[in-house]
């Protein structure tokens, strides 16, 4: 009679490439996007905290992004027309459109402060004329740190005033203006601004979390596979003597 066991006998290249590649590189995703996760938690706290608070009277004081993001500014000055620009390809409603730019000279300052006046349409394609005032005014908005995108293409800054995206670098070395290292979005009952619909959601960590969950699980199938594939099944004949 032949009988079959089960014998425990990991093969080498697929211990190595397990050890080595898969579970640290799936291990580390997994941390990874928990850390994400993480940092998503935070910024929603933040954001709900500082949303609270009064609005901020800007002075001459310094100011960090980092310490006043998501607060609400009130800032007095004028605008800057020679200094407005707009940043193409905005839609709102699934129109086109743009986004207006416009410098703040802080009153009685040398300063200045970029405010994202809102939304225009386009018209047949082309910029809107836009108004804006050069008397006094003062307004209201909440902090933003503009940033470029994943992927970030090369455009003539200096030829135009229609940009795809904001950067307070680029918009420095444009137009050698002494400026805040923060952009305001201006808040919908200051003056003189346009449309603005700006998102306000918190968050969200779950996408993160599930991607954790997901690499975690590609771990454990690789770890399952290779337990199978070291499993060797051996055969062994035995003999019965037959009772007389």
């Amino acid at each position: 009679m032949q009988i079959s066991t089960l014998q425990f006998q990991p093969r080498p290249i697929p211990t190595l490439f397990l050890l080595l590649i898969l579970l640290p590189l799936f291990l580390s995703l997994g941390f990874w996007q928990l850390d994400r996760a993480q940092q998503k938690r935070t910024t929603a706290n933040t954001m709900e905290t500082r949303r609270k608070l009064p609005p901020l009277i800007v002075s001459e004081q310094p100011l960090t992004a980092e310490e006043i993001e998501f607060r609400t500014l009130s800032v007095s000055g004028q605008f800057v027309p020679a200094g407005q620009l707009l940043i193409t390809n905005r839609k709102h409603l699934g129109k086109p459109g743009y986004h207006v730019i416009t410098p703040l000279r802080l009153q009685g300052s040398n300063r200045h402060l970029l405010v994202n006046r809102g939304w225009v349409a386009a018209v047949n394609n082309h910029p809107p004329a836009i108004e804006t005032p050069t008397g006094p005014i003062t307004l209201s908005g909440e902090t933003n740190i503009p940033s470029p995108p994943a992927i970030e293409l090369e455009f003539d800054l200096h030829n135009s005033i229609l940009w795809p995206f904001l950067t307070l670098e680029n918009y420095r070395a444009w137009s050698g203006l002494d400026i805040f290292p923060f952009v305001i979005l201006q808040s919908p009952d200051s003056p003189h601004g346009f449309v603005r619909a700006w998102a306000s959601a918190r968050p969200g960590e779950g996408m993160h979390l599930g991607y954790a969950i997901q690499w975690f699980a590609f771990g454990l199938l690789s770890l399952a596979l290779w337990l199978r594939l070291s499993l060797t099944r051996l055969s062994s004949l035995v003999t019965a003597k037959e009772n007389r």
